[in-house]
Order: C-alpha cells, then structure tokens, then sequence
C-alpha cells in the first residue's frame, strides 16, 4: 500500500509543480530520517553517498543519538564524502574514552594518571560509581571544531539543511525535541547514552540518549514538512544471550522492548525505507568503519532505482556538492566563566587554558586548553560555545565543579626488585585550602612503602608541593660492590650478600610550570638512608662487631639523615611513559647535600649531578624508535658513597641514584660518576601490543669526567629483545636481555604501572 501511494504521489507531483512554474515552496520536499545505533550509525554515511549520487536534494534531516551526530553535520553543510573523510580519521576508542593526551597534564598529574588502574568516589567511608563510563570531553571538542562555521545559527531551521534531534528527559522520561540551541550542545545531548556518557543539561533539563524514547523521529521530520520520507534504519532486534556482551548491549537490549514495536508502524510510514545488513557488529565497533558504510551503501543502492525516480520526480537540477570551509584559527578576546565554580579562582582557570585573549590561535590550541581543564578532574564535563562579538570569539565556559573530592585509588604491580605490591590510595582534593590536592598512597606487598604528597596548583603561577616518601627493598648482589668502601675482616669470605634499602625522602619545593609539558622546581630535602644486611651478621664473631656495627643481627653500612637543596629543570612532550613514540625529554637534577648526622664520619659537603634527555619518533606507521642519552657524576671531596651511581637492572621508577640498565641484574656497576646511551625499535604489531629491541651502552666508575674516561669507548654494553602490552592495569612487559661482556643474560618481568 505504502509503495502504491507513493507512486501516485511522485506521478501527480511533477504535474502540481509544473502548473505552479516551479515555484520552490510547491516542490517535493524530501526528508531524511536516520537511527540511533552507535557505531552501526556509521551506515548512515553510505547511505547518503549513494542519495546524493542519486541527484536526490535533501529538504530536512531528522536524526538521533548517532543519527543526530551524523544528521547535524550533513545538515550544517557537510558532504556524505567529506563525512567518510572525517570519519573514516577519527580515533573513535580515544574519543569515547576520554583519553586526554599527555601534553594536558601537569607533572603532577601525569605521575597521578600512570601509577592509578582504579579510581572510585569516596565519601563517607562509601564507594560509589561513577556516573558514566566517558564525559564525552573529546567528542564535543569535535563537533565544536566541525561545526565552528554554523556556530551562530542557533534555529537549526536556518542551517543549510533544516535540522532537529531528540533527547530524552532523564526525570519523566519523556521526549525532548531539540530545533534550538548550541548545535554541538544539542547533539551531546541526544547522544548521551547511559552508562557511556553523562547526562547532559539543556536550559535546566537533565537529558539523555534520545533513542530510549523515539529513535526513528520521522513524525518529527514529516512536521517539519517533508512529504517523503527517505529513512536509514541501523537499529536491530532483539538479541539473543549470545551477542549480549557488553553492558552497553544489554542496555541497548532494554531500549529495544520499545523500539523495536515502534518500528513495524514507522518503517511503513517511510517511503523508502533503507535497512543495512549490520547485525554483526555491535554498538561500539567503530574500528569497523569501512565495512559498515559499505554495507550502508550497498543497502542504499538497492533502492538506487527509486532514489533516482525520486530525483526526477523533484524536478531540479543536480546540485554541486560543495565543500565546508572549515577554519583552523580563531580569536578568543573575552573569556566569561558561568556555573557553579567555589574553590577554584579566575586565575587558575585562565593558567589551565595557557593562551593569550586577543591572540590568534589554532582549534588544536584551544582544545588542548580544554584538556588542560578537564584533566584535572576538578570539573564535570565542560561544555564551552564559542559566541561572535564582532571583533572575535567569546569563549563561555558553562564550568561545574566536581562534588566528589575524595576518591579511593587502586593498583597493583610486580617486578623483580620490589616484587608483588598492591597500592590502596586515598587522594583529597580541596584538603585545605583552594586549588590543592591531598594524596597519601599505602603499598602493601613483599616491601611496606608509602607516599605522601601535598600540592597546590596555581598554574603557570609558582606552585607549591610537600612530599614523603618510604621505600624499602631488599636484594641479593655481589659483595664486590660493598667490600672497597667499608673495612672487611679477612676472615669473611662470601661472595654475595643481602642488601637491604631503606630510604625515607621528605621534600618541600616551589614549582612554575611552563605550559604542561616545561617545569622548573627548587626545593629543600631531607632523606634518611640505611644500607643494611643479615648476611655478616649471620657470619659475624666479635672481631667483625669492632669493625662494623651490627643491630638487631644486621650489618649496617649506613644509618644517616642527609639534608640537601635541590633544582630540577624537565621537559617531557613524550606521548606515552612506558612506550613513546614522539616526542622529546629532558631531565636535568641538582643536588647540594649540606649536612649529615654522619654514620660513618666521612661526611663533607658534596653535591650529584644528573642528566638525562631524549627523542622518539616514528619511522613507518607503528614503528618508532626512542633514543636517550644520561650521564652524572659526583662533586666534592666527601668519601660517602651512598649516593653513588649504581647500574643495572630494569625499571622505570628506581630510586636515588640506581639507573636501569640492560644485560646486568639490578645494583651491578658502582662508580661516582657514568654514561650511558640508549636505543630501543617498537613495533606495535597490534593495538597495544608491541614488540621491543633494545640496546644501551655505558661507562661507569669514580671520577670519570675528570679523567676523560667517559669519552672513551663504553665498557659495558646490554640487549633485549621484550614484549609489552598496554593493559588496563598498566603496561605489562617482559624483557630478556644479556651482556656480552659479563656474559650473563636476564629475564625481567614486570606487571601494572610501576610505583
């Protein structure tokens, strides 16, 4: 029946419009429908290749959740071409997530987001969980970007294409529809898919996916006046127990109970109607890209023959497709923060967003911006509009603050110095004072350590931070490496013995940061350290208690508080800790140890020196390269050592002065001074698996840059050949490396981010 009127009507129609001279009011009009369906809404973009490809003009676009994304940027003037290019570059996991990039974060905050695998709110001695999965920062970073030329027309009536979306009001659960507004705004909102992202507030309504309500609005597009309906369907039915994976299926099953109802009488009312074959992906298989808009064009093509008609039909030449001048920069002359925002100052807000009102800037600029903001996570998910005033842009930050200000964190990791540890965090935002942030970490494990830290962030104002740390590990080494330094009673022959570490570390220090990438600290430190072993004092007779004190059945080598000032300069623009692949490092860190309680009454004022910097870059796509190249060494007269250089091992976190290096167990190469260099080829041979060739070559001994030696060629050289993978409790890597100088090899293992 559908098909037979539609006929009578595309038949009579063109004799109507023709008695009217063409008059544009009196055309057929044609509106397009197109589903929610998250990553299956991707379809939609084939589908309207193959219309435009028909001669088909589009009056109307009608669209929700994913259709309202892909509606709202073919209303505003995009291709169904230009749609597949911007589509088919965007990294959909990175977006979804809200993976903010390492450049948005603070020093502080880059150590905070690679040592947590959980966090959760806490208060009131209660968990809870989080609202949504993602915010959707980076998503509407997006749209505002795409639709900066449209970002003025606020009756989506005037948009090149007239456009509505539907959302749904999270308290009645009623229809909302959306025709006014801040497109990018009004789009987040119809796409806002519980447990994905967070609800969304529109002029005091708190709004939701619209899908749950009305996810084909075709009564909504014909009342805009279309008086045929082209429709692109990607919703599917109901699901069995096998292909309910996820709890975003199983939501999206819930959603269904209605829709799929709703959809025998709408599906009928569409003139034609367009259905992709797409029910072997899910909701979120957006690496699938090619293959869905494929099947979206191949579904549209089997309708080529009325689409074409239908083209004849509106009596209009074909249009020429024209292509969005999109804007790479704007200026942002006047900032106007609105919202509920108490414990955070104008200033900082203004620091976080790093750019100059008045000044050009690029789009990328302005949302690394954004990012700055939101990677502190003292705010809700922001959303920002960008306002003509005539000479430039307002930039109107809608800025509410997070309630939640205690959260419980939690990790774990293994490797082999510190073996298995758990970490249980506490972290207070708002502790004492505005802009400050509390953190206590307590490390449970084979080796008892914690970690205080105290920091107020004033932006690229002088910051402020307190810290404390213990740390406590114990290892087996050669005795070589103790027996110079200390007098050894002949009688004791071993050849290894058991080192134990304590080191306790406070610190209270300024920092200015320099965008979030360049940072200068100065700072006092006061470190206790104990050097200790069971291993002479098993052996030990009395001649061996004269000679070196023993507590408690230990042998103490040093038992000292040492009290220092300190510097550091860093610059750190690697994409990624544990695996960069561009980017750059600097790491530059002085130390003047000015008293001692002196344990082994040797002390005099001494200061250590150390530098570090490196590149990665890409060669080919998933294979980079990062090269790196240390050094420090020793000034002063001082006969202590126990702030010499020490080599060996594998890590990314050691403590003082021990330095990783391949081919040697932990604590091997002693000196008061070194060199080393640094190379290592990954290749990322699937998403988050990486396959890893490194090599380092180094010199180490005492004073070496006063006798030249550290420009000779390196006495110590390692290899390994590893594999690492990015998992979510961070990186997982296992390394096998050998020397063949010491003609000895190792195997390194280390699970979770490393602290």
């Amino acid at each position: 029946m559908r098909t037979i009127f539609f006929l009578i009507f595309v038949l009579v129609c063109p004799l109507f419009v023709a008695g009217q001279d063409s008059d544009e009011d009196e055309r057929l009009k044609v509106g397009v429908v197109l589903s929610g369906g998250g990553a299956k809404g991707m379809a939609h973009i084939g589908v309207l290749k193959v219309i435009e490809e028909a001669g088909v003009k589009v009056d109307y676009v009608g669209g929700t959740s994913m259709g309202a994304i892909v509606g709202a940027l073919y209303a505003a003037g995009y291709s169904a071409t230009e749609l597949d290019s911007i589509f088919r570059h965007v990294d959909f996991s990175g977006l979804i997530q809200d993976n903010l990039p390492r450049s948005a974060k603070t020093f502080y905050e880059k150590e905070d987001s690679e040592r947590y695998a959980l966090t959760l709110p806490f208060d009131k001695y209660k968990v809870s969980i989080p609202q949504a999965f993602s915010g959707g920062q980076n998503v509407y970073n997006e749209l505002v970007r795409l639709l900066y030329h449209v970002k003025d027309i606020k009756d989506f009536k005037q948009l090149p294409i007239p456009f509505i979306c539907v959302a749904t009001n999270v308290e009645t659960g009623k229809e909302v529809l959306l025709t006014k507004g801040y497109l990018p705004e009004i789009v987040m909102a119809s796409a806002a898919l519980p447990s994905l992202f967070e609800p969304a507030t529109i002029n005091g309504k708190t709004l939701i996916d619209g899908g749950i309500v009305n996810n084909y609005p075709i009564d909504e597009v014909k009342a805009m006046g279309a008086d045929i309906i082209i429709g692109s369907d990607v919703q599917h039915g109901l699901a069995n127990k096998e292909q309910l994976l996820s709890a975003t299926e199983i939501l999206q099953q819930v959603n269904n109970y209605r829709t799929v109802a709703a959809m025998e009488e709408k599906s009928g009312q569409t003139d034609i109607y367009i259905k992709p074959d797409i029910s072997a992906y899910s909701l979120i298989d957006f690496q699938a890209f090619d293959e869905i808009t494929k099947e979206g064009e191949s579904a549209a093509f089997a309708q080529i023959g009325e689409l074409q008609k239908l083209s004849r039909y509106q009596n209009i030449e074909r249009e020429t497709v024209r292509a969005v001048a999109t804007k790479d920069t704007l200026i942002v002359n006047r900032l106007i923060i609105n919202g509920d925002i108490e414990n955070f100052s104008r200033g900082y807000v203004k620091g976080k967003l790093r750019f100059d009102l008045g000044k050009k800037i690029t789009f990328e600029r302005l949302q690394q911006g954004i990012s700055n903001l939101s990677a502190t996570g003292n705010f809700k998910t922001i959303r920002y509009k960008l306002i003509n005033n005539g000479i430039g842009e307002d930039l109107v930050l809608s800025l509410n603050e997070t309630k939640q200000k205690t959260f419980l964190r939690l990790a774990a990791h293994y490797d082999e110095l510190y073996t298995s540890a758990a970490l249980v965090n506490l972290t207070r935002k708002n502790f004492l004072m505005r802009d400050d942030v509390s953190s206590f970490d307590f490390i449970l494990g084979d080796n008892l350590r914690y970690n205080f830290e105290y920091y107020v962030d004033k932006g690229s104002y002088w910051s402020f931070g307190v810290n404390s740390r213990l740390n406590d590990f114990e290892r087996e080494i050669d005795f070589g490496l103790i027996r110079g330094n200390f007098e050894i009673p002949s009688g004791i022959n071993v050849n290894s013995i058991n080192l134990s570490v304590t080191d306790i570390t406070n610190q209270a220090y300024v920092q200015t940061v320099l965008r979030e990438e360049f940072a200068f600290t100065l700072g006092a430190e006061h470190k206790f350290l104990k050097y200790s072993t069971r291993t002479l004092g098993e052996l030990a007779d009395e001649e061996v208690t004269n000679n070196l004190r023993v507590e408690d059945g230990r042998t103490l080598f040093e038992n000292s508080n040492f009290y220092s000032a300190f510097g550091q300069l860093k610059l750190d623009t690697y994409d990624n800790r544990y695996f960069p692949s561009k980017g750059v490092y600097f790491n530059g860190d002085f130390h003047f140890y000015i008293l001692s309680s002196d344990f082994n009454e040797n002390f005099k004022e001494f200061s250590i020196t150390k530098l570090r910097g490196g590149t990665a870059f890409p060669i080919v796509k998933n294979l980079s390269v990062n090269v790196e190249a240390e050094g420090g060494f020793k000034l002063g007269t001082s006969n202590v050592t126990s702030f010499d250089f020490v080599l060996g091992g594998f890590g990314t976190d050691l403590i003082n002065n021990f330095v990783p290096f391949l081919g040697y167990d932990f604590l091997s190469l002693p000196g008061n001074s070194y060199v080393k260099a640094y190379s290592r080829i990954d290749y990322e041979f699937a998403r988050k698996n990486h396959l890893l060739f490194s090599a380092n070559y180094a010199n180490v001994d005492d004073d070496l840059f006063r006798t030249g030696d550290w420009f000779t060629n390196p006495n110590f050289s390692g290899y390994g050949v590893g594999y690492g993978w990015e998992s979510f409790i961070g990186p997982v890597q296992v390394i096998y490396s050998w020397s063949p100088e010491g003609k000895s090899d190792n195997l390194f293992f280390s699970i979770g981010y490393w602290f």
